[in-house]
This record gives structure tokens, sequence and C-alpha cells, in this order.
């Protein structure tokens, strides 16, 4: 009888973190290295190598890939360069970059719409594709992509960020509905309000604050670790069984 906490391992699995050294993506870095897996992070900021060489002193088998997600190109390399790494194969994908821009709708301008889109719902079907199809070779694997609250939601002033996140949920089922019988399980987190830097206004802003923590009944703002132990779970074989879901970590928030 297999032990249940073995089922949550992750070691000799590859992994891919687009996004790796935002706040939350650094988060789902540690915890799916700390689960076992090698993790390959991919990020626009220069700050990736610093984190995967501080990882690398925490004994975690961490590599950085610096790329520009908004650019086709840059996304095919970067992927190359991945597959290099970890010795042609893949077993967990997270796409975890995105960009926020809040401007009223009827002034939105178009190339922050247009990057908007790109960098959140682009980047993500095409890191889904590519890995898609190394792991259909290799006999499936987990795709996990960071959706939001505004999945569910419209939010105010954030026209692009809600339809790119919209899409991102939408995107998830349905390749679930492609990819399911084929061995790859692909699933969403929809992280609620959060300390980070896309939030930096919302949080310094009282008022809103106050507004905020009204439908959050745990009254905090949440955070990265949060992420850690569902990450872990979507992305090892406890989750064999779950594909084509959104899953909301949001201390509450949809349920008032």
């Amino acid at each position: 009888m297999q032990n249940i906490l073995e089922k949550f391992s992750l070691q000799g699995k590859k992994a891919i973190v687009v996004g790796g050294a935002g706040d939350l993506g650094k988060a789902m870095v540690e915890a799916i290295s700390q689960a076992g897996a090698q993790t390959v992070v991919i990020d626009y900021d220069d700050r990736v190598f610093e984190m995967c060489e501080n990882f690398k002193k925490d004994g975690l088998n961490v590599s950085a890939i610096k790329a520009d997600v908004s650019k086709l190109e840059e996304i095919k390399a970067s992927y190359s360069k991945s597959l290099d790494i970890l010795n042609g194969t893949v077993d967990i994908l997270i796409n975890s970059a995105g960009i926020q821009r809040r401007y009223p709708s009827e002034d939105f301008p178009e190339e922050e719409w247009s990057k908007v889109i790109a960098i959140n719902l682009d980047a993500t079907f095409y890191y889904c594709k590519y890995a898609g199809n190394t792991m259909l070779e290799n006999g499936g694997g987990k795709i996990i992509n960071i959706a939001s609250l505004m999945s569910f939601l419209g939010g105010i002033t954030i026209p692009a960020y809600a339809a790119s996140k919209g899409g991102v949920s939408q995107l998830t089922k349905a390749l679930s509905n492609d990819w399911a019988a084929k061995g790859i399980c692909v699933n969403g987190i929809a992280p609620g309000y959060m300390d980070t830097q896309l939030n930096v206004g919302i949080i310094n802003d009282k008022k809103r604050t106050d507004e905020v923590f009204m439908r959050v009944p745990m009254k905090r703002w949440g955070n990265g670790d949060d992420l850690k132990g569902l990450t872990v779970f979507l992305a090892s074989s406890a989750s064999d069984y779950i594909t084509g879901t959104i899953i909301p970590v949001d201390g509450g928030y949809l349920g008032r």
C-alpha cells in the first residue's frame, strides 16, 4: 500500500515555471522544488538569476532563463532552452506570468491592451501548446495556469486584465477537454486579493482595503505561501482525477 504522502512527492519530475520570479511565482517555484522537482524558471526580470542562485544554496535544483514572454520568438526560444536543461522532457508546467494595467475602459490605451493580452493570455496558450506536445509524446503531465478572481468577476478599470484572466479560465477548460484522456491534467488556480506588487495601489489605500476585507471572511491579504500546498497537490499524482477546474484561493471572497 502506497503511503499517501508519497503521492505528493515530485521527486524526479521536471518542471517549468513561467513568471517564476514574481511574488506568487517565486513561492510556487520554492514549493515544487522542495517537493523534489527539477525546475526551470522563466522570467523577464533579472532578479530571476539571483532568486535561483539563492534557491541553489538551499539545495534546490533550479535554473533561470530570461525571456520577454510578450514575444513569440522568445517564448519558443525559452521553451527550447528549458527542454535542453531538463533533458528533453517536462512533467509540470506552471503559467504564472502576468501584468496589470488600470485605466477607465473608455480611455484604455490600445498598446496596453495588447501587452496585457499578450503576456497574460497569449503566452499562457503558447507555453501550454509547446509543453502539451512534449507531454503527449511522453505519456502525460500536469499543467497549472494562474487565473484570478477576475476570471469570475469584472473588476473596475481593468478590462484587459479581466478579459485575459477570463480567457485563461476558459483556455484551461478547453485544453483539459482535449488532453485529459491523453494523460494531461490541466487546472487553474485563481488567487484572490494577494499582497503582491500588482495590488500595491489597493494595499496602500485604506478605504479600498476596508472594502476588500468586507468581502474576505479571513480579513487578511493572501500571500505566496497560501498557494504552495495547492500547487504541489495539482502538480503531483495526488490530483490525478482532477482536471478542467479553477480553484480559488481567496480567503472566502467568492463565498460572500
